[in-house]
């Protein structure tokens, strides 16, 4: 124990020396231990420049022969391969069961006989055309499994559901058949298109439904005029949702798909629109900017149609002498509703002289419209409507040479251009709360618009 104590007094010792040294002799202590580390790296260099230049290092070719099947044991392969071939149609009006089969290159006269007396697997050509039809086959053409998607027979489910029925091969070569009830799905596609001839030859074009045509036409209505104002180079992008049955879109109901956003280029000016729901649970269009698409007046009494003579100038038809045309004439078959462009009370709804079946309507403000050339009349006089309510039907009645509806707007009982009053017509605003919400709403969908602008049409993952 003794030594040990001796030795830690002589540890002490050291230590004691050596700091009053470092406190002694500082500059000393530093320019040691500076040049020991020059010394260490002039080593570290000379070290490294005896390494060999990667350069100079040799270099080999391995040269390996890569042995493959010839091509008649390669054949062999593939004719030994089963192959399941899938085709898919859609039943057409007075399809049968053989001419169904026939576009779908099959050939097989038990499936035939099958389809003709089992009354469940009889519904693949009954009832509507436009039914979903996938089936698989042998490469000789004999049916292994038959898929048909189409509307459910209840109406109601139209917009929810769909139906589908299943045809099998048993191994022992009997079929069987069963149908089921299936909700759509719903699925957000992107698609653009470029304007070269009309707006649904784009859409055509592009794969997009034409009723998202139709919402694009009428939420873009009070920024440009379709029928007169489109030009060739014109560009869209379009958000929209579609209902898919089994990932298919549903061709019984195009109605169903709602647009949720668009960007329209015309002559260089672009315009946004996206849907977006109010604080009362109100849906509409806004621009990206969120100010309101929705006028107090529509820019049309119809959907998206042909607009046939403007408001102007023109050679009558029947008096054969240039008139004032201080309306609208739009072109479309007759029965096409007619709606109301604006809330309002009629004051006039029956015959009209050279109008014949007429429907005119005060709006308050000295503001009124009237729509004429009717094929029926489906208000009365006194009653109140709200905003796009079904006023009457298109017709060619009175003095028309052909069914057509001729709109007019009036402020204070002079002619106005229509498309002029619904672009000046006040907008409906978001509130505060909404606003907030959209903004977020607008920054997600703008991403989607530039991923649309690159493609034809596509589903949005």
């Amino acid at each position: 124990m003794k030594s040990l104590g001796s030795l830690e007094r002589a540890t002490e010792a050291t230590l004691a020396r050596s700091a009053r040294f470092v406190h002694t002799h500082p500059r000393t202590l530093a320019s040691a231990v500076a040049i020991s580390l020059a010394c260490f790296g002039a080593a570290a260099y000379g070290i490294a420049q005896t390494a060999p230049d990667a350069s100079d290092l040799p270099r080999r070719l391995v040269t390996e022969i890569v042995t493959h099947d010839d091509v008649p044991s390669q054949l062999d392969a593939l004719a030994g391969h089963e192959l399941h071939l899938h085709r898919s149609e859609l039943t057409r009006a007075g399809d049968g069961v053989e001419s169904l089969l026939a576009r779908m290159g099959i050939a097989d006269a038990a499936a035939v006989a099958f389809v003709r007396r089992d009354p469940i697997a009889r519904k693949l050509v009954e009832g509507r055309a436009g039914k979903i039809v996938r089936a698989a086959a042998t490469p000789s053409g004999q049916l292994e499994e038959l898929t048909a998607r189409y509307a459910p027979a209840d109406s109601a489910l139209t917009a929810t559901h769909f139906e589908r029925l299943t045809i099998v091969r048993a191994d022992d070569g009997s079929f069987a058949a069963k149908v089921e009830l299936a909700p759509l799905a719903s699925t957000i596609r992107l698609g653009s298109g470029t304007i070269r001839s009309s707006l649904f030859a784009a859409t055509d074009e592009s794969g997009i439904p034409d009723a998202v045509a139709v919402q694009m036409a009428e939420a873009f209505s009070v920024d440009l005029d379709f029928h007169r104002e489109l030009r060739k180079g014109d560009t869209f992008s379009v958000v929209y949702e579609t209902l898919t049955a089994d990932g298919e879109p549903i061709t019984w109901n195009q109605a169903a798909g709602r647009m949720l956003a668009a960007e329209f280029v015309n002559q260089g000016q672009a315009h946004s629109a996206v849907w977006f729901k109010d604080e009362n649970g109100r849906g509409g269009y806004y621009d990206l900017d969120g100010r309101s698409k929705r006028r107090a007046f529509l820019a049309s009494p119809m959907e998206f149609s042909r607009v046939t003579s403007g408001f102007a100038m023109r050679m009558h038809p029947i008096l054969k002498q240039w008139r004032a045309h201080k309306g609208v004439d739009y072109g479309a078959p007759t029965g096409t509703p007619v709606r109301s462009v604006a809330q309002g009370t009629v004051s006039f709804a029956g015959q009209q002289n050279g109008y014949g079946k007429v429907v005119e309507i005060e709006h308050g403000n000295g503001k009124s419209t009237l729509y004429a050339h009717l094929s029926r009349i489906d208000v009365r006089k006194g009653q109140r409507i709200d905003q796009g309510d079904r006023v009457g039907a298109v017709g060619a009645t009175g003095w028309a040479t052909g069914p057509h509806l001729h709109f007019e707007f009036k402020v204070r009982g002079a002619q106005v251009n229509p498309l002029t009053m619904a672009k000046s017509s006040e907008a409906v605003e978001l509130g505060a709360a909404a606003r907030q919400r959209f903004v977020a709403v607008a920054q997600q969908i703008r991403g989607q618009l530039d991923a649309a602008s690159t493609v034809g049409a596509t589903v949005a993952e």
